[in-house]
């Protein structure tokens, strides 16, 4: 029973997202305080407020709306510029290395049941009544 338990947390899938959830909550801790620290506060004086989080109109706090799409957009910008692109990269010149063309994609073996389906629907099609 724990040896099961134990193949299943030292599979690859399953280390690699406890590592992505604990970076990406530091990473998520950086963004705010960058949000908050710098942002908010440049945002909030072009429209003469304390900060976004303040920012209303007609009791609607759109600010707080705001400040959480440019946390999204940074939090997602810097995902892709920091692990998606890089890593693109390196699968790109470790192909290259080993001759793989990406280019060319291999035949998917056709689903049995497709077949199956596929051949029963054209025997029905040429079936006369």
């Amino acid at each position: 029973m724990l040896t099961g338990f134990k193949n299943f947390i030292m599979k690859g899938n399953v280390v690699d997202l406890a590592v992505a959830v604990v970076m990406g909550a530091a990473f998520g801790a950086v963004v705010t305080s960058i949000v908050e620290g710098l942002l908010t506060p440049l945002i909030g004086r072009l429209f003469n407020a304390k900060g976004i989080e303040e920012m209303q109109w007609e009791g609607f706090m759109y600010g707080s709306v705001i400040s959480s799409i440019i946390s999204f957009v940074l939090v997602a910008a810097a995902i892709y510029f920091i692990i998606i692109l890089p890593m693109n990269h390196m699968i790109e010149r470790r192909n290259r290395r080993l001759g793989i063309d990406p280019d060319v994609k291999e035949e998917a073996a056709e689903d049995p049941q497709i077949a199956l389906l596929t051949e029963i629907r054209d025997s029905l099609q040429n079936r006369t009544l």
